[in-house]
């Protein structure tokens, strides 16, 4: 039906006719033309569609997300018109037929990030249209080819595991499912692979990987949620110095593949004291640049025992946040920060 897709048009094909298939993201007429931006998973495209051209009478009922197959011949724009923002903003296609394939009832969402989460869960099939949600799942499928190539080419082994198991004391609920043919019994949901992990190891497979859906029966947290993807990895007769190094070395592969994002070789590395004295936390976000200061020496002579207690005490210490600018803040910028 289609010999190329919306975001591959480019200067290349100038002169030569393409037929498209894809929905319409908009549509704008101006009288004596008709502009049709039309998008598929490869990206946008601007189509015009003339008034002496014979598709003009089709293109005028068209509406948003209308699905449509358009033909035509690709030309170029004028430069002033080029749009720096598309990957074809460039070149557009002089549309020559304009054929409805499904049309579209009114939208009951505006298809812009200022939908509520609610109605765009409701109405997903649209919500996923959205190029932002677009680049979301094909961002997601590069990373799982970078994984899979990274780990292949270290010499691990991918395995899929059962989804329906037996119940595996964890650390949240199982999800259970009842059994048609034994009645009164019921599979459990994984929430992770590790009985089947141990099973591997013991088989002798000693590089393997998985790239896993869990399922857990807990409360809504900020890190939990009912279902997830995780990686398992599993490694014999290693060290501890080679599960880190290979572990860098997969995520800078996935980071160079996926976002063409070259990480530090190797990564800055933290003793957790390290960690606890200048972040007072175990996992700390490094982009902040403001770290706790030891100030034992400066408050260990006070009268003020809240200080001085601690900073004598060879098991405690007072710190401080050095906040730059410091001395500039306001009162309320202070309170702030308390």
């Amino acid at each position: 039906m289609r010999t190329h897709l919306c975001g591959e048009v480019n200067e290349q094909l100038a002169g030569e006719s393409v037929r498209l298939c894809g929905w319409v993201a908009a549509r704008r007429d101006l009288g004596g033309l008709i502009f049709i931006s039309l998008r598929d998973r490869a990206g946008i495209l601007q189509v015009v569609v003339e008034p002496d051209s014979p598709a003009f009478s089709a293109a005028e009922g068209l509406r948003n997300e209308y699905c449509v197959r358009i033909s035509g011949v690709v030309r170029m724009r004028p430069e002033s018109q080029w749009n720096a923002n598309m990957p074809t903003g460039k070149v557009e296609l002089v549309a020559d037929a304009v054929e409805l394939l499904n049309a579209s009832a009114p939208l009951p969402l505006m298809m812009s990030d200022e939908d509520g989460e609610e109605i765009r869960l409701k109405y997903r099939y649209l919500d996923l249209r959205r190029p932002r949600m677009q680049r979301n799942l094909r961002t997601r499928a590069r990373m799982y080819r970078a994984i899979r190539d990274s780990l292949d080419d270290r010499g691990f082994i991918e395995f899929e595991t059962p989804i329906l198991t037996k119940a595996t004391p964890e650390g949240a609920r199982d999800y259970l499912v009842p059994c048609r043919v034994h009645a009164g019994h019921y599979f459990a949901l994984p929430q992770s692979p590790q009985l089947f992990k141990q099973l591997l190891m013991m088989a002798g497979m000693d590089r393997y990987y998985q790239i896993a859906r869990c399922f857990r029966d807990e409360d809504l947290r900020a890190d939990r949620q009912p279902e997830f993807t995780q990686l398992d990895m599993e490694m014999s007769f290693v060290e501890e110095s080679d599960v880190q190094g290979l572990a860098e070395a997969m995520v800078r592969d996935v980071f160079r593949d996926t976002l063409g994002v070259d990480l530090p070789d190797p990564f800055p590395r933290l003793t957790w004291r390290d960690a606890m004295e200048r972040y007072g936390s175990d996992k700390p976000d490094l982009r902040i640049p403001m770290e706790l200061v030891s100030i034992d020496e400066h408050v260990k002579h006070l009268e003020f025992k809240v200080f001085a207690g601690p900073a004598n005490d060879a098991a405690a210490r007072v710190a401080a946040l050095r906040v730059p600018g410091g001395a500039e803040l306001s009162r309320k910028q202070i309170d702030g920060y308390t």
